[in-house]
């Protein structure tokens, strides 16, 4: 049997889609070249050729391609099932794949839906999205195997956990959700050779490309009310960890192979456990790892030693995820962060000299105008290398979208409008979603005139080379000041 397994493409004016490997589906306007790997796809096909099917790896989305360009690889591929990642602002174009898909392949060709969106996980989906054959929950790279098996032995799929299907009368049938694989050395390495790993690009601190993406961990033991694969994808507060040999081992070989000049750990926290984390930095030491990593972080979970081990080994960035600068706003969204554990973290990050990210959100529960200001105020105090700011964006599944649902407080359900940059879909008591936009944008232009400050203390020629690459990102006033002004 041949599966395709695909990250169809998913688009618009100006901007592309981020899906597969992304815990936040979003547009990336076109100047950008942010590109997640598809971690749970790369593994599911891993997972398939160990025992012994064929599989097909499109991602079409690193790839550029048009609909045209994939439905014309998807039909060379000819495949017993195709399998699409989906997520849910992307689920309308999701759907149009699978109905252009079935009249390009036909009725005998199966197609099953995966991905981190929620309304799918249940049999109501299967009676109105006629296309699609079965639906993964979750953590899916060994419900796909069982389902292939079943299918090639022409088996009723009725023992696989973690799949929705239509019985022999076609009435959608729901089975129970999978347990979680706690032994993560039952994965295979992901199945990078059938991607274009060139393409996929995360670089925080500015670490040099091409850059390996890699897990060393999955899940996250922390219940934030806004996060979407501890919740959806892994059904709750779970974490599992790699055998450090093993990371490794994977970290050195896609080296060799792939000549990659970094490794990127997208973990949802990497820096859990103390112990573990000096015995992967020793191992990185005594094994050779010559090349620069950085991790996704949280910052009450690291101590100056772990930080100290990793830097030895290697490590020349990393990403802390704040969201906020009001504390009653942390607790509301059971983020479980201290601010002040936060300023001392960053404190010693910038004292060894490692780069950092900072990621802050609008919208968390009890947000004002008040509360917005003293985020932007805070994330500039904190003077990190990068800073992201968003507007929360409670996908379906989450606890935070229940939260609001049961208030009153979403503002729309048209899911193409959960981007979580431009658009708000929320309302909190203060604020609706045109002030958490116009905070989002307040933020931004704050960021770029602190980020044009700064660099012209540090380096005034290359500041001015960016003002006028880039007239359009500097703040009006620091144009009138440079003579840009119309």
């Amino acid at each position: 049997m041949r599966i395709s397994l695909v990250n169809a493409p998913w688009r618009k004016e100006g901007y592309y889609g981020v899906r597969a490997g992304s815990r936040w589906p979003h547009f990336e306007h076109c100047d950008d070249n942010y590109m997640p790997f598809p971690f749970f796809l790369a593994y599911a096909a891993a997972v398939l050729e160990r025992a012994g099917f064929e599989a097909a790896l499109t991602d079409a989305v690193a790839e550029g391609l048009s609909d045209e360009e994939f439905y014309r690889r998807l039909a060379a591929s000819a495949p017993d099932l195709v399998l699409f990642e989906v997520s849910t602002p992307s689920i309308f174009t999701d759907l149009k794949h699978a109905r252009k898909t079935r009249e390009l392949l036909g009725p005998d060709v199966p197609i099953a839906f995966s991905g981190p969106h929620q309304e799918m996980f249940s049999p109501l989906f299967l009676k109105k999205a006629q296309d699609v054959d079965f639906v993964l929950v979750g953590e899916y790279e060994f419900a796909l195997l069982e389902l292939v098996e079943r299918l090639r032995d022409a088996k009723p799929p009725s023992d696989v956990a973690g799949l929705l299907y239509r019985d022999a009368s076609g009435e959608p049938v729901e089975n129970p959700r999978r347990r979680l694989e706690r032994d993560l050395s039952m994965f295979p390495w992901p199945a990078r050779r059938l991607l274009p790993m060139e393409k996929y690009n995360d670089l925080p601190g500015g670490i040099p490309a091409p850059s390996l993406q890699m897990w060393a961990s999955r899940g996250c033991p922390f219940r934030c009310i806004f996060c979407a694969w501890p919740q959806i994808m892994y059904g709750g507060a779970t974490y599992r960890v790699r055998d450090p040999e093993d990371v490794v081992n994977e970290m050195l070989h896609c080296i060799d192979v792939y000549k990659m000049q970094s490794v990127y750990f997208d973990d949802d926290t990497f820096n859990i456990g103390k112990r573990r984390i000096q015995t992967l930095s020793r191992l990185m030491k005594e094994r050779g790892v010559r090349v620069p990593w950085a991790i996704m972080a949280r910052a009450d979970t690291m101590t100056p030693d772990m930080l100290e081990a990793m830097k030895e080994a290697g490590l020349a960035a990393l990403k802390y995820g704040v969201e906020s600068a009001n504390q009653e706003l942390l607790d509301a969204a059971h983020k479980g962060l201290s601010l002040q554990k936060v300023r001392e973290t960053i404190k010693f990050t910038r004292a060894m000299g490692i780069p950092y990210h900072l990621t802050f959100m609008f919208g968390l529960p009890g947000e004002t105008r008040e509360t917005a200001k003293r985020t932007i105020e805070f994330a500039l105090e904190m003077d990190p290398d990068s800073v992201q700011f968003s507007i929360a964006t409670p996908y379906p599944g989450s606890e935070y979208y229940r939260m609001l649902d049961e208030k009153g407080y979403l503002s729309s359900r048209n899911y193409e409008e959960y981007d979580g940059y431009h658009r708000s879909v929320i309302r909190t008591d203060a604020l609706g979603p045109a002030d958490l936009e116009d905070m989002a944008r307040q933020a931004a232009r704050a960021w770029q005139s602190h980020m044009l400050r700064r660099q012209l203390k540090r380096s005034p020629w290359k500041a001015v080379k960016w003002a006028m690459r880039y007239p359009k990102r500097v703040p009006v006033k620091i144009r009138q000041l440079m003579g840009k002004s119309e």
